[in-house]
C-alpha cells in the first residue's frame, strides 16, 4: 500500500490523525491493524474535501499515500450509505481506473486490506489474466469496488458484462501516465457509461499538472478542488547514486561483477527494451544467478509469480522494463541498476525510488555508455544537481565466467487472458 506515516515516521509539523476524521468503525479498525496512525500530506489535504463529497484533482507522486487517500474515501462513503433493497451482479458502486496491471492489482490488494472488517467486495479487471476467472469474480456476489485497466474494463463494458450506470465514485489514478500511454480515448468511452459528473464523485490523481490534465479534470469533475503536494526532494536522500562511464561492450561484465558482490543482496536491473531484458535475464541465469524478467511480453500470470518470487527473496535479481518502475512496492531492494539510461528523466527518479525505502539506505548504479550519455543532462536538471560520473575499477570489468546453465525455458504466450467473450446482452442478474 502507498505508505502512510506512522507515529515514528511522522514529521513534527504533521499532526493529522485518522481518528480526527469521522470514519466508520470497520474502516478505522482496518487502518489500525495496518499500523497507520497519522496522515501523509496528500491524505490530510485531500480527505478533508473528499470525505465531504467534493471532487478533487490531486497532484502527488507514487509513494505519497494517494492510494489510501482515495480508498478511504470510497470505503467510508459505501459504508455510510449502504444500498437498500435488491442488488444486481456486475453493477459496481465505485470504479478505479489505473494505467498498468501491476498498479491496478496493488490498489485492489490495498482495498481488500482496508475492507477486511466489512462485507464490501472488490474485483480486479486487468488484461493478461483469465477472462472467465474475472467474470466468475463478478458473478460471485454483488461487487462494490472495481479496479481495472482501461482496455480490459472497456472489453467487459462493451460485452455487457459490466454495468457502470450506478457508479457513485470514480477514481482516475496516474492520469498523466494514462495520457502518455494513449489510454485516454478508452477512458473516455468508459466514463461515458457512468452517471453524469453531477451525479457522481470524481477523484483524479496525477504526478504532474499539465494543461491536458487540468482539462481532463474540468471535463470529468464538477468544480474540482486542486490539491498539490510537492515531494520533499526529487530523488530519495537515502539512495547513493553512482554513474559508471562504460563502453557498450563492457556493460554485461560490469553488471555481472556488481551483482556478485556480497552487498548486492536484492538487485533490480532496468533496461529500456523488452528484447534486452530477455537477453540479460537469460545470460544472468546461465551464469548461475537466480533471476527473473518482467516486461510487457511476458504473460501476466508469470509476471505475478516472478514479482512474488522477487519480493520473497526466491529470486535475487529482477530485470525489468519501466513497467516495474512505477506504482510497485518492493521492500529491501539494495541496488537499482540502470543498464540503459531512461529516455525520460522522470523515469530515472521512479527507478531509483525502488531502493532506499522505509529508512534503509540503497544504491543506484547507472551505466552511461557512448550511446546514451547524452541523456545525463536532462536527468541532472530533473534532480537539481550534477551526478558524479566515474570509471569503474578494473576488477569490475573482469570478463564474466562461462555459462553453467542452459537458457531458461520460456512458456508460449498465454492468450487466454486476452480472449474476448462475445454474445448477446445478458439480462441483469439479481443476487
Amino acid at each position: 500500500m502507498d505508505a502512510v506515516e506512522t507515529s515514528e515516521s511522522k514529521p513534527e509539523s504533521e499532526t493529522v490523525s485518522f481518528d480526527s476524521f469521522d470514519l466508520e468503525q470497520p474502516l478505522l479498525d482496518a487502518i489500525a491493524k495496518l499500523g497507520f496512525e497519522f496522515c501523509t500530506p496528500i491524505q490530510a489535504q485531500s480527505l478533508v474535501h473528499t470525505l465531504a463529497g467534493h471532487d478533487v484533482t490531486g497532484k502527488a507522486q507514487t509513494g505519497t499515500g494517494k492510494t489510501a487517500a482515495f480508498l478511504i474515501t470510497i470505503i467510508n462513503d459505501l459504508l455510510t450509505h449502504p444500498v437498500e433493497g435488491d442488488r444486481f451482479l456486475a453493477e459496481p458502486r465505485a470504479l478505479i481506473i489505473a494505467p498498468t496491471r501491476e498498479l491496478a492489482m496493488q490498489i485492489a490488494n490495498d482495498s481488500v486490506q482496508l475492507t477486511e472488517f466489512t462485507d464490501l467486495h472488490t474485483v480486479t479487471l486487468v488484461g493478461g489474466e483469465d477472462y472467465q476467472k474475472q467474470t466468475r469474480a463478478l458473478d460471485a456476489k454483488p461487487v462494490d469496488i472495481v479496479v481495472a485497466t482501461p482496455g480490459r474494463l472497456l472489453d467487459f463494458v462493451s460485452n455487457d458484462k459490466l454495468y457502470l450506470g450506478l457508479v457513485e465514485l470514480l477514481v482516475l489514478d496516474e492520469a498523466d501516465r494514462m495520457l502518455d500511454m494513449g489510454f485516454i480515448p478508452q477512458v473516455r468511452q468508459v466514463v461515458a457509461r457512468t452517471p453524469k459528473k453531477e451525479c457522481r464523485q470524481t477523484l483524479l490523481f496525477s504526478a504532474t499538472f499539465t494543461p491536458e490534465i487540468i482539462e481532463l479534470g474540468s471535463r470529468w469533475a464538477v468544480d474540482p478542488i486542486m490539491v498539490e503536494v510537492e515531494p520533499k526532494q526529487v530523488a530519495a536522500v537515502d539512495v547513493n547514486q553512482i554513474v559508471y562511464l562504460v563502453t557498450t561492450a563492457d556493460k554485461y561484465n560490469l553488471l555481472y561483477n556488481l551483482i556478485t558482490e556480497p552487498e548486492s543482496k536484492k538487485v533490480l536491473v532496468f533496461s529500456n527494451r523488452r528484447d534486452q531484458v530477455r537477453r540479460l535475464a537469460d545470460n544472468l541465469y546461465r551464469n548461475g544467478i537466480n533471476c527473473g524478467a518482467l516486461s510487457g511480453e511476458i504473460p501476466q500470470n508469470k509476471r505475478i509469480r516472478t514479482l512474488e518470487a522477487f519480493k520473497t527473496g526466491k529470486l535475487r535479481v529482477l530485470v525489468a522494463t519501466d513497467v516495474a518502475g512505477r506504482g510497485l512496492h518492493i521492500s529491501d531492494v539494495t541496488h537499482v541498476v540502470n543498464y540503459t539510461l531512461p529516455e525520460e528523466a522522470g523515469d530515472y527518479v521512479h527507478r531509483i525510488g525502488r531502493t532506499g525505502r522505509a529508512g534503509a539506505v540503497g544504491t543506484s548504479i547507472s551505466f552511461a555508455c557512448e550511446e546514451d550519455s547524452f541523456l545525463l543532462p536532462a536527468i541532472e536538471e530533473k534532480l537539481g544537481h550534477k551526478l558524479d560520473c566515474i570509471h569503474p575499477e578494473e576488477g569490475l570489468l573482469e570478463r564474466a565466467p562461462g555459462f553453467v546453465r542452459d537458457v531458461q525455458s520460456r512458456p508460449r504466450p498465454d492468450n487466454r487472458g486476452n480472449s474476448r467473450s462475445r454474445g448477446t446482452r445478458r439480462p441483469a442478474r439479481k443476487y
